[in-house]
């Protein structure tokens, strides 16, 4: 059954990029108008009791699937909020802050250019969210076949360096805006794993990477589904779209 009514609209703000704090109040106030009613409510606090800071979610009618949100370099943890709101209102938010700090900004791994990131810091921050994951799966009682995850630019890099790193922790992933960043892959085997990727068309540093990034899931054995959308870096309510669809059709295989 579909947890939707139509198509998913952000009131006045069609597209949002990297998300400065003090931009972040009024963003989510614009993004949720005319949603659903749980959108209106307060987010809820930050925690720090497991080894990343997150924030939980639940709506009033929540369901079994958990949605794991990894944002954007330059944003934090909100910034995927209200996109996934839409595209699953009775899912569990868990939205998720990166631990790197780098020229003031929150990341997954420190980068050395646009396009050019420090290995060590990838894997060292890959296996700390694997294990982030089977804390939070403890604490709060979260089944992992109804968990999937959503990562945008460098949020989606550090997802696919997960699933390639520490193969069975993510089984279902959309990729907003990714690429490769791993120099040395592992023979992991990705059977199994499903595998949304929305690239923008006018992206113009990292869309020319997508097929390369696809190319190298299919290698692995994952599922990969791939959407190329009319924007630049910026995601908005097409994307939305996109993933409940999505999201609609792993529902229906699952209960098949």
């Amino acid at each position: 059954m579909k947890n939707r009514a139509g198509p998913i609209t952000f009131g006045t703000i069609q597209k949002c990029f990297v998300l400065k704090p003090a931009n972040r109040d009024k963003m989510m106030e614009n993004q949720t108008a005319g949603t659903d009613s749980r959108q209106n409510t307060e987010i809820a606090a930050l925690r720090r009791d497991l080894s990343f800071s997150y924030r939980l979610q639940v709506p009033q009618h929540a369901g079994s699937e958990v949605l794991i949100l990894l944002h954007g370099s330059a944003a934090d943890e909100t910034t995927l909020m209200p996109l996934a709101m839409a595209a699953a209102p009775r899912a569990k938010l868990v939205a998720v802050r990166g631990r790197i700090i780098q020229d003031g900004d929150l990341r997954w791994f420190r980068r050395v250019t646009p396009t050019e990131f420090d290995q060590a810091s990838i894997r060292t921050e890959a296996h700390a969210f694997a294990h982030f994951i089977d804390e939070l799966v403890a604490r709060h009682n979260l089944e992992p076949a109804h968990i999937a995850f959503i990562g945008y630019s460098n949020g989606a890099n550090l997802v696919t360096s997960t699933m390639l790193l520490t193969p069975g922790v993510l089984r279902r992933a959309v990729l907003l805006r990714a690429m490769p960043v791993l120099h040395h892959v592992p023979d992991t085997d990705l059977s199994g794993a499903h595998v949304l990727m929305i690239t923008g068309a006018n992206d113009v540093t990292y869309a020319p990477f997508a097929p390369a990034l696809a190319g190298l899931l299919r290698a692995h054995h994952a599922n990969v589904d791939e959407h190329t959308v009319a924007s630049g870096h910026e995601f908005g309510a097409v994307d939305g779209n996109i993933i409940s669809g999505w999201l609609d059709r792993r529902r229906s295989v699952a209960a098949t």
